[in-house]
């Protein structure tokens, strides 16, 4: 069994460790006392001047690289605060390391990061128990809670909080201390273990609430019961239980020994992947007692949360190498990924491999290749596969043709989650078991050189290009490989359509790049001289992309670089900014991160997307048009909102052209509202029987979509492996598309049931529409062939033929069929098939843009044959 944790220290060698107090002592002098209350994620750029921020965090850079520190900043902060870390610190930690601990606090909370802290109190009890007289009692490890004890446990507990709240606000740091409300408890047993408590359910709110006024939340593990008898919880349980509601990222147990360590050889265990690790680790003859107990503890939390949750066992002096650092300080613990090899490229999937390979590979990406007609090679050639289970990276070693010959690695693509994991790793140590001996090339200039000198034995540098080896004692036996290097060859040995490719930057991933120096896409052309340009105008129409790391901006960017009349003029990303946007060809645009107010100062844009969350893009929109404004024909430019804020607004033109009349509103719209994916294929698959409609059975909907459609921040709903063999139902009443479809159409009622399947994109919808008269099918067919015969982007089925969603993925329009009659005449089963990321949004977006900017509807558009 391994868990040794790698390293991936690109381009860096590792500092010696600031501690965590010098580097609180220095950022208070860099914020001021009055400020320091409120410096957190959301209010930093606002109210922190930025240079203050970017020396705070340069502080970080005491121990570990920029690229880690950024990236695990990032990454943090991509959730909601309070999904950052649930810490528990022993009660050992409150007496002995009090100062260190209230440091290490205070600096994430000074770098806008709000962990939720909960602690125990035991050896300060045993103390105070002993004291009193009283023995300290326990049944298979929990403590027995008579009344004296929950006595003097209640008064210690609370004497303790208050210490860990005094010691940081001291540091000039907020903090709230929590001893009650959070956890409504019953008796575990009150016959055995008298005042001990099973936790049914937690009060988040409370949590939230102390994030919300800036404060850390500093919690104990007492609960009460529904009538407010207080009961004892474990410290270990309750942080437990209040993971699995909040579902952070990170879960830290924090102990003076920093880790978990191995019982045989004493060594300190960096890294559990619990999905290849655990069966075999429990096995173990020294995994036993707490040991075991705490190990299958921590497997069925993680089992329950996302699988980008991780926990770390760490001390509190090491707390911040641990967080912001590929090589760690403590025991990480992590689902992980299982990787499989193969030969056999027919086994893999190739959708999803398409999918990370188009978005990761630099070799795609450039256009040296295309991938059908890499994996057409593959499969003509003795190859050994490599591979995660998430397909979060792909890696290929070519078996050379003979016996004496090296093998060659020709292919290591990774995304920014398979480096978050340490997959990359993972990967490399089975390769290297696989391969004694190896040789790989990479681009002089590469930014991962440093990690590729790591793992090479010696190397040979030859014009623009690096061939790198290992485990090779005679240098004749490369002496082939040295020859067809130099002659330029992609691969020393056979046929390749493209040699090593490695997507991840200095370790970081595809999705960040150098913050420091950030060009800013520039240009000459002048203001706007009109609101909407004509199709005939000769200036292309300039679009700006707010909000572009998900899904569907990174398919919004590829349409609007093969559109004809527009161009990209502007892409922000606060997570990519500074990185090139490499779905855009067409020219270099740099992503920047954009703020309401600097929405106005470009003059030259003459529509802005809005591909935010709901509820987020209200400020950027206000900052377009003044508070003044109330007419349609403001100048402004144009605003299309991918989100739900504005589709039941009535100042905005919803935007579904081939609905009712709103074609014709989108010809003059300044404000469009661009459909959900699933209320558009609905919609479209319902209206034409408008007219025939039962007014006292609702049609149901019942849809089945990709998950795709859960974006891209990690979630049970778009975790492959929760997903495999699953399909997942949610929110089963008053879904916000429920309400969107039944209003756009007239104000009906309709019932819709949403559900997220194994595939990555595309939607099913089976729609149940009882009938006000008898119908039979060929009549209810010729109403949607007659109600669609004009629109491109509409494909009505004949025959009974039913849309398969696996036709309609990477697809530009909808596909509507079946048309099946009940026996009794009186109810219809449609089905329509679109792609949730395209017609269901990106695509529904240009047309939209098209027509209201007059550049003609399909302007950009694939259409169908």
């Amino acid at each position: 069994m391994s868990v040794l944790r790698a390293t991936l220290r690109l381009g860096c060698h590792r500092r010696a460790v600031t501690g965590p107090v010098r580097l609180v002592q220095a950022a208070a002098r860099i914020v001021p006392a009055s400020r320091r209350s409120y410096v957190n994620t959301a209010s930093f750029n606002s109210h922190a001047n930025v240079a203050e921020k970017e020396t705070i965090v340069k502080l970080l850079y005491n121990i570990g690289s920029r690229k880690e520190v950024e990236q695990y900043l990032r990454h943090f902060s991509s959730v909601e605060s309070h999904q950052f870390a649930v810490i528990k610190v022993g009660g050992a930690v409150l007496t002995d390391d009090l100062d260190t601990l209230a440091s290490s606090l205070t600096f994430l909370h000074r770098v806008g990061l709000y962990p939720i802290v909960i602690h125990g109190a035991g050896p300060q009890l045993n103390d105070l128990l002993e004291k009193a007289g009283v023995e300290p009692d326990y049944i298979e490890g929990i403590r027995i809670t008579d009344a004296k004890t929950l006595e003097i446990a209640r008064r210690v507990f609370q004497e303790e909080n208050l210490r860990l709240v005094e010691a940081l606000e001291k540091l000039g740091t907020r903090a709230r201390p929590i001893n009650g409300g959070v956890f409504t408890a019953d008796y575990l047993d009150k016959d055995k273990y008298k005042y001990v408590g099973k936790i049914r359910s937690v009060n988040k709110e409370l949590v939230e609430s102390s994030i919300q006024a800036g404060a850390l939340p500093i919690l104990t593990s007492l609960g009460e019961t529904p009538s407010g008898q207080i009961l004892n919880i474990n410290a270990d349980v309750a942080a437990g239980e209040l993971a699995r509601v909040l579902e952070p990222l990170k879960i830290v147990y924090l102990n003076e020994k920093g880790g978990l360590f191995h019982g045989e050889t004493k060594k300190k265990i960096d890294i559990i992947n619990l999905d290849e690790e655990y069966d075999d680790l429990m096995k173990q003859s020294w995994v036993k007692y707490g040991t075991k107990l705490k190990i299958r503890e921590i497997h069925d939390l993680l089992m329950h949360l996302p699988r980008s949750s991780s926990v770390s066992i760490i001390s509190a002096e090491h707390l911040h190498k641990e967080l912001f650092t590929h090589s760690g300080a403590g025991t990480l613990i992590r689902r992980g990924h299982r990787v499989s090899r193969t030969n056999d490229v027919s086994k893999l999937d190739s959708d999803r491999l398409r999918s990370l390979l188009e978005d990761n590979d630099p070799d795609v990406l450039q256009g040296n290749t295309s991938i059908a007609k890499y994996l057409q090679g593959l499969a003509e050639r003795d190859v050994q596969i490599y591979s995660d289970a998430a397909f979060d990276l792909f890696a290929v070693v070519a078996r050379p043709q003979g016996d004496n010959g090296i093998p060659f690695l020709e292919k290591f693509v990774a995304n920014k989650t398979a480096v978050l994991n340490n997959v990359t790793d993972n990967v490399w140590q089975m390769i290297k078991k696989d391969f004694p001996n190896l040789t790989w090339m990479s681009a002089k200039d590469d930014s991962n050189k440093t990690w590729y000198f790591e793992r090479a034995d010696g190397s040979y540098s030859f014009e623009d290009r690096t061939l790198f080896w290992y485990g090779i004692q005679n240098l004749e036996d490369v002496q082939g490989h040295l020859k067809a290097f130099s002659k330029g060859s992609p691969s020393p040995i056979g046929p390749t359509s493209s040699n090593i490719a490695s997507a991840w930057e200095g370790g970081v991933g595809p999705s960040y790049a150098n913050i420091g120096g950030v060009r800013t896409y520039s240009t000459t052309r002048p203001a706007r001289a009109t609101i909407a340009p004509t199709s005939a105008s000769s200036a292309k129409t300039r679009i700006g992309l707010i909000g572009a790391r998900g899904y569907t901006g990174q398919e919004l960017i590829k349409l609007i670089d093969n559109h004809p009349s527009a161009e990209l003029a502007y892409v922000s990303s606060r997570e990519l900014v500074g990185k090139p946007c490499e779905h855009y060809k067409r020219s270099e645009v740099i992503y920047t991160n954009l703020s309401p107010a600097d929405l106005p100062r470009k003059e030259d844009v003459d529509c802005w997307i809005m591909a935010l969350p709901n509820g987020v893009c209200k400020p950027f929109v206000n900052a377009l048009i003044p508070s003044s404004s109330t007419s349609s024909s403001s100048p402004h430019p144009l605003i299309l909102d991918l989100s739900a804020d504005y589709r039941f607004s009535p100042d905005w033109t919803y935007g579904l052209p081939e609905l009712n009349s709103n074609r014709t509103k989108l010809l003059q719209a300044r404000k469009v509202s661009n459909p959900g994916c699933y209320a558009t294929g609905s919609q479209l698959a319902i209206a034409p029987l408008l007219p025939h409609l039962d007014p006292h059975a609702p049609p149901t909907v019942f849809g089945v979509s990709g998950y795709s459609g859960a974006g891209t921040y990690p979630s049970p709903k778009n975790d492959i492996n929760n997903l495999r063999d699953n399909l997942i139902p949610y929110a089963l009443t008053d879904h916000i598309h429920e309400r969107e479809i039944g209003h756009h159409l007239g104000g009906i009622s309709t019932a819709f049931i949403p559900h997220v399947a194994q595939h990555f994109q595309g939607i099913s919808l089976t729609v149940s529409i009882p009938l006000n008269k008898r119908m039979e099918a060929r009549d209810v067919e010729e109403i949607f062939r007659q109600a669609y015969r004009d629109e491109k982007l509409v494909r009505v089925l004949g025959g009974g033929e039913v849309p398969e969603v696996k036709h309609i993925a990477g697809r530009h329009y909808v596909e509507i069929g079946g048309f099946k009659v009940h026996s009794g005449g009186r109810r219809v089963v449609v089905v329509a098939t679109i792609d949730n990321l395209l017609k269901g949004a990106a695509t529904q977006a240009v047309q939209n843009i098209n027509l209201a900017l007059g550049l003609g509807e399909y302007s950009g558009i694939p259409l169908p044959q």
